[in-house]
């Protein structure tokens, strides 16, 4: 099947199997007086849905990403340029996302980079005004080639980082011209893989002077959107810089970056640190770090970021529990860092692959806000915290108790047994009710 013979993808209610429809994701639907488009903010990923081929640490490729003829790399691009477009406005996605080694081949130097950058750029430019679409971000790739095997700014090379920083540069003008309302840093090669060989104090400073020239940068030429920075605990390196969302916030605040910068979390990331999805969005909302989404999922059983459709709904349910808490998006959104699997190889299943995960987040902001209508979940937690409204435990959060004054206080309490039961298995219960209540 071409790209042309897929039909634009419609809304047609839970009851349809009609495969190349929307199930649960109704865009003008509100909730909470917002639009579902409006909420979910859903954004292509360029990488998977133009460039990945299925190919894997075991195998080729097996799906044709060339989206028809071209006489050189350029032409090449320029197909992958018109077919993202035209697979946006037939799934009806407003924004997209791109690192710079997605969108245009790559040149011998820099400048040659630049220049073929630049001519695609223009064509991106015309693209979004005929489809109407947005750019949520853009980034650069400074982990593929092979000048990167010790990493970018953590290179032990002096003229690896000078490299890494003309391509952010780039990628930055480009997120700047293109109209991008974030721009994200992802450490893929930055991490070690033995200490022995580490010098760990001069990549960290490292790492940390070239993020403050990005934004030094960005801010004196008209960005104003966010910057992100996305937490990865492993895959390339055996340890990454970046492991998780509190790792990120430290090194942040060490390097008095934690104004400058917001998280971009993801959920196959967020496993594979050994966390939940929703772990690492509540660590991002509690301290003001919370930015975008990277939606996806991981396989439990593989230890790799398999960067799977997400199509778990508890999953996409506490996600979107998470955003609703945090106000929704700023300059955020969902983008579908996910790809379809090996073996969907066709052009076909990569409309099934987005609509299965638009559905799944569509089902999510559904179950998040009945959620949150619902109430008992929230006024558990508010009951179980109850002491710290009055009395000793009033003291204890207004800064009026001393370690002398609760010694005191302890001391005439006699013995001290937990009074409130944590009741899991019954939240989990109504979780359960509120998600399938309608059987």
């Amino acid at each position: 099947m071409e790209l042309k013979q897929i039909p634009k993808i419609r809304y047609e209610g839970p009851g349809s199997k009609n495969p190349l429809s929307f199930k649960y994701y109704d865009a003008g639907r509100l909730i909470n007086g917002k639009s579902m488009r409006e909420h979910l903010k859903f954004a292509m990923s360029y990488w998977h849905t133009l460039c990945a081929d299925g190919t894997d640490m075991f195998g080729r490729g097996t799906m044709d990403k060339s989206f028809g003829t071209a006489e050189s790399a350029m032409d090449l691009y320029k197909n992958k340029a018109h077919a993202a477009f035209e697979i946006m406005d037939k799934l009806d996605i407003d924004y997209f996302c791109f690192h710079d080694r997605d969108i245009a081949p790559e040149g011998a130097t820099i400048g040659a980079c630049n220049e073929n950058l630049d001519e695609i750029v223009s064509l991106l430019k015309e693209l979004m005004r005929q489809y109407d679409k947005k750019l949520l971000w853009g980034t650069a790739n400074c982990f593929n080639h092979p000048r990167y095997a010790h990493g970018a700014a953590t290179s032990c090379e002096a003229d690896v980082f000078a490299y890494a920083a003309a391509q952010v540069k780039k990628a930055i003008d480009i997120t700047i011209e293109l109209g991008g309302s974030g721009y994200v840093f992802w450490g893929g090669r930055e991490g070690y893989e033995t200490l022995l060989n580490t010098n760990m104090e001069l990549e960290l400073d490292n790492m940390a002077r070239l993020l403050r020239m990005a934004v030094e940068y960005a801010r004196a030429h008209g960005f104003t959107g966010d910057f992100y920075i996305e937490p990865k605990p492993k895959e390339p390196t055996k340890h990454q810089y970046d492991f998780d969302a509190a790792a990120v916030l430290a090194f942040l605040r060490k390097y008095g970056l934690d104004k400058d910068f917001k998280l971009n979390i993801e959920a196959n990331h967020a496993t594979l640190a050994g966390h939940t999805f929703a772990h690492e969005l509540r660590y991002a909302r509690i301290n003001g770090a919370f930015g975008s989404i990277d939606a996806n999922q991981g396989d439990m059983l593989l230890g790799w970021d398999t960067d799977q459709f997400p199509t778990n709904v508890y999953e996409t349910a506490l996600c979107m529990y998470e955003v609703l808490k945090a106000g929704g998006f700023t300059n955020g959104g969902l983008n579908f860092d996910a790809k379809a699997r090996r073996a969907s190889m066709t052009l076909e299943d990569i409309f099934l692959s987005y609509i299965a995960g638009m559905d799944s987040f569509a089902l999510g902001l559904l179950i998040a806000a009945k959620i949150e209508a619902d109430g008992r979940l929230d006024e558990f937690v508010r009951e179980r915290y109850a002491s710290y409204k009055s009395g000793i435990g009033l003291d204890i959060v207004s800064g009026k108790a001393t370690l002398e004054s609760l010694s005191e206080y302890a001391l005439r309490m006699g013995e001290v047994k937990p009074l409130t039961s944590g009741k899991q298995e019954y939240l989990e219960s109504v979780l359960n009710q509120i998600m399938f209540g309608n059987f």
